[in-house]
């Protein structure tokens, strides 16, 4: 399981205020952290400073790969705070993300055309948000056929179909694990991965069903997640839900992390 740690974000109060203040002690325990913790990307986002945020990205990149040995994860719609933080970054970038809404796609595409970075394609067009899984499907098919017509590894794609809130709608979680299911038999080598927490929006004891709906969508295929890597009942999730889907050989993970006491079983 791809583990993207989500918590250098600006919309949280603490990262915004350590961003502008230029605070790299903030952020590095942050990274640092996430890094411990099993992250193998950490997401970098500086969304909310409209008119600077591509030199905060690129501020955020060089701080972040001074204090952990992980890529990053490049949170932005935005081409040129996009390219201005693949100035900077070593190894290899995930980029999050492409869509099928025709101004971010015709923005992203030229940065990732032929090049070897990893790229979210979100299932989401100007049409809006898919609801069923053959809405997810046929975004799905334009976004990866496009990306590979322009010279993307297929192996270097992962989708994400898009998680909404079940309280709204009860057929979204099902819709959802059915997508991650499809796609993952219709493009083998390819990955999938999402940011699940809207799944429990607007319900009671959020953690337990996010979870929950963790497992699940590992039993049908999903190999990337965007998450807490500090909340240790998650990852302990992840763990046990990899070894009893046969992810795990001999169970050598779950038993190095049972071990070391690291996550709570």
């Amino acid at each position: 399981m791809i583990i993207v740690g989500e918590l250098i974000n600006a919309s949280r109060k603490s990262v915004a205020a350590a961003i502008e203040n230029q605070d790299p002690a903030v952020i590095q325990k942050i990274a640092a952290d996430q890094a411990e913790a099993g992250a193998h990307y950490v997401d970098v986002n500086a969304g909310v400073f409209v008119g600077r945020e591509a030199d905060y990205l690129k501020w955020l990149v060089t701080t972040v790969q001074a204090a952990v040995d992980v890529p990053c994860s490049i949170d932005s719609p935005d081409p040129k705070a996009i390219e201005a933080a693949l100035s900077v970054h070593r190894g290899t970038a995930m980029i999050n993300s492409i869509s099928l809404e025709k101004e971010r796609y015709d923005a992203i595409l030229p940065i990732v055309a032929g090049a070897d970075l990893k790229v979210v394609a979100l299932c989401m067009s100007d049409e809006g948000m898919p609801k069923t899984v053959d809405d997810r499907m046929a975004i799905a098919d334009k976004l990866v056929n496009g990306l590979l017509r322009n010279n993307v590894a297929l192996e270097n794609i992962y989708v994400d179909p898009l998680v909404q809130p079940v309280a709204t709608r009860d057929d979204f979680g099902i819709e959802f694990l059915k997508a991650i299911e499809k796609i993952m038999t219709t493009y083998e080598g390819i990955h999938t991965l999402c940011g699940l927490s809207n799944i429990s929006f607007g319900l009671p004891e959020r953690k337990f069903l996010n979870q929950t709906f963790m497992t699940m969508a590992i039993a049908k295929g999903l190999d990337g997640a965007i998450v807490n890597p500090l909340d240790s009942k998650m990852m302990a999730s992840i763990i046990a839900a990899e070894a009893l889907m046969g992810k795990d050989e001999f169970c050598m993970n779950y038993l190095t992390a049972f071990r070391a006491k690291k996550f709570e079983f």
